[in-house]
């Protein structure tokens, strides 16, 4: 209780020197002002009584001790009054203490919700790169089947095929793949070693189509080979690119979803650690509304404590998610791997936009944390009110 009230004591006297001019009743943040000196031997002067009878006739008769006086004041001067000494105010202390046990845990939860919002914004960005790679590739090649068949000259119909996929236009460039590369391609389900001769296996031409080739090109080629090549079949990927595309929506929707779910869990946590604080310092906030302190004061002292809150949490929940992604991009190298974390959809990597979005949901999480803090204080001013 002694503690509570030496705390309300010095936050009352912070308080009221920072107060305007009317709150606390006076002219200015210092002493009151002062009645004007007059002479002692000035005609007109009032007679003073009592001790100021006495302070001024030591005033003229006796030495004034000071910086400015050094002697008797000769007769007839101004009687000099003793300057008094500034007063020492008590330190400031802030209305939210920043050390306690709340403040630490409200940081390590925003840490925590930043770093899932981070490690959620570089995957979505890894891929959403990966499938735009993806689509980009499928969209610049396309495959000719030539499926084999009694009495069908299987390398004959190969090089028919390259002749008329190079013949049309929009085409940058067609080749067959050879038994060697065919059994490559095999080798990870069928094994090393295969005879393509025993098997019925479909040889592959590969097209790579030029620069803002599109549907037009596509269905040219299919027509024409229709007409010269019956047994070849055109894969334009078609099916693939509409699952990369639909894999990449469903990994943003999703995305999407858990930044929304982490939001909205920082806001309920934000929103229950200002309802602690304010009702801690319930009684000093009725003082301070005593003295005729605002709410836009009080306000924003707690608004700096959660930004000041926010900024720390964000820091160290974006920090560790770069870090991850960073380590993930170049750990692989110190152990001379090729590649980086490698999944089903290929390299999890980021580029700048994804830090960037890292950066951007960082300051995010901050700005909640703060916006939270100010609606939920004042909400419960109005409530004390």
């Amino acid at each position: 209780m002694t503690e509570k009230r030496s705390r309300i004591s010095s936050m009352l006297v912070s308080v009221t020197r920072r107060l305007p001019t009317r709150a606390r009743g006076g002219e200015s943040a210092g002493t009151p002002p002062a009645a004007p000196v007059r002479a002692s031997g000035e005609k007109g002067a009032p007679a003073t009584s009592g001790a100021g009878a006495r302070a001024g006739s030591k005033a003229a008769g006796s030495t004034v001790a000071g910086p400015a006086v050094a002697g008797s004041a000769p007769a007839g001067a101004a009687a000099v009054r003793p300057v008094a000494a500034p007063l020492r105010s008590a330190p400031q202390r802030p209305i939210v203490p920043g050390t306690t046990v709340t403040a630490r845990a409200l940081v390590a939860v925003i840490a925590i919700m930043t770093f899932l919002a981070g490690i959620t914004i570089g995957a979505v960005s890894s891929v959403s790169n990966v499938a735009a790679e993806w689509t980009s590739d499928i969209a610049r090649e396309t495959t000719i089947q030539i499926r084999p068949g009694d009495g069908l000259d299987v390398e004959a119909a190969l090089a028919k095929a390259v002749s008329v996929a190079r013949a049309t236009q929009g085409v940058a460039n067609a080749r067959a793949l050879d038994e060697s590369e065919t059994a490559a391609l095999l080798e990870p389900w069928l094994g090393a070693g295969l005879d393509l001769a025993n098997l019925p296996v479909p040889r592959l031409v590969v097209v790579n189509l030029a620069p803002g080739a599109g549907a037009p090109v596509l269905a040219a080629l299919r027509s024409a080979l229709a007409e010269q090549v019956p047994s070849a079949m055109l894969d334009d990927h078609r099916q693939w690119a509409e699952r990369l595309s639909s894999t990449a929506r469903t990994a943003m929707a999703i995305g999407l979803a858990v930044l929304g779910l982490v939001a909205t869990a920082t806001v309920l946590c934000v929103a229950v650690a200002t309802r602690a604080a304010v009702d801690a310092a319930r009684s000093v906030v009725e003082v301070l509304h005593l003295v005729g302190a605002r709410d836009t004061f009080i306000v924003s002292e707690f608004q700096h404590h959660f930004l000041t809150v926010g900024l720390k949490g964000a820091a160290i929940g974006g920090g560790a998610a770069v870090a991850l992604f960073l380590l993930g991009s170049t750990i692989p190298s110190w152990f001379a791997v090729d590649r980086s974390i490698d999944t089903l959809v290929g390299a999890l990597t980021i580029d700048l936009r994804g830090y960037g979005g890292i950066f951007g949901v960082s300051v995010l999480v901050a700005l909640v944390t703060t916006l939270t803090s100010r609606t939920t204080v004042y909400r419960t001013l109005r409530g004390i009110g």
